[in-house]
Order: structure tokens, then C-alpha cells, then sequence
């Protein structure tokens, strides 16, 4: 019984080796915005600048819990959020920074609202107005 726990710990600190489990409050903190400008070509979004923590995370392999947001009909357009479709973003409750754009190899199986952990790489997006400020490449989620 004892080696089937020592198993258990050793697998357990094996399949998390180098991710960095983040949490909205990372995101939150770790981002803010450069007051816009008259020249700003998108009315509404503001540059970002990253905190020297969120900076270090950028290419790296992270995990974070939330809410499942399918975007558009053809099932192609995925976010995690910090809260469900609604009360998300998009309805007023928090800032852009509760919400992340996820890119899977392969579409997942899941429904709106499933809570989920993805893992994957994780990216910052200062000015690009087309996507949201975090993102998530080579993403794979676990029904929480």
C-alpha cells in the first residue's frame, strides 16, 4: 500500500514538471494599459505593458482553471475565463484580462461553461488588437 502512494507522488510531481500553475490573479496583476492615444488606429483598445513576473512566463508552459467559451458557430473560436459565459467578460463582469484565447492542435469535446485546467504555452499580447492579451498555444484541458 505504502508503494502504490510513493507511485501516486512520484507520477503526480512527474506529469507537473515544468508547467507553472498561474491563477487569474496572476493575469490580473500582471498586466496594465498605456493610456490610449489620439493615433490609435483601434478606438477602444489600449497598448499593454507586462509585469516583469508575467514577462518571465512568456514561452512557458503554464496551467490555469476556468470557465469553457465556445465563440462562434462553427466551434473554431475558444477562451478560458475566469467566469462563466454569464457573467464573463463580454457581459461586464472584469476586464480583458479574465479572459484567454486558447489554440488547440485538435478541437476539444467540451461544452460551454465546463469548468477545465489547460495547459500549454503561454503568450502575451501587447498591441495587437485581433487577439486577446493572453493566450494559450498547444493547449490541452482536463475537465476539472
Amino acid at each position: 500500500m505504502r508503494g502504490f502512494f510513493v507511485f501516486i507522488i512520484i507520477w503526480y510531481s512527474a506529469s507537473t514538471y515544468g508547467q507553472k500553475v498561474i491563477n487569474w490573479s496572476d493575469l490580473t496583476q500582471g498586466i496594465s494599459w498605456e493610456a490610449p492615444s489620439l493615433e490609435n488606429l483601434f478606438p477602444g483598445f489600449q497598448e499593454a505593458s507586462f509585469s516583469q513576473d508575467m514577462q518571465d512566463l512568456e514561452g512557458k508552459k503554464v496551467i490555469l482553471t476556468g470557465y469553457y467559451l465556445i465563440l462562434d458557430s462553427r466551434q473554431s473560436v475558444f477562451l478560458l475565463s475566469k467566469n462563466p459565459m454569464a457573467s464573463c467578460f463580454f457581459c461586464g463582469n472584469g476586464g480583458p484580462e479574465t479572459v484567454v484565447d486558447l489554440r488547440f492542435s485538435e478541437p476539444p469535446k467540451f461544452d460551454m461553461d465546463d469548468l477545465l485546467s489547460v495547459e500549454g504555452v503561454l503568450r502575451l499580447n501587447p498591441d495587437d488588437p485581433e487577439l486577446c492579451y493572453y493566450r494559450i498555444e498547444e493547449a490541452n484541458a482536463v475537465r476539472y
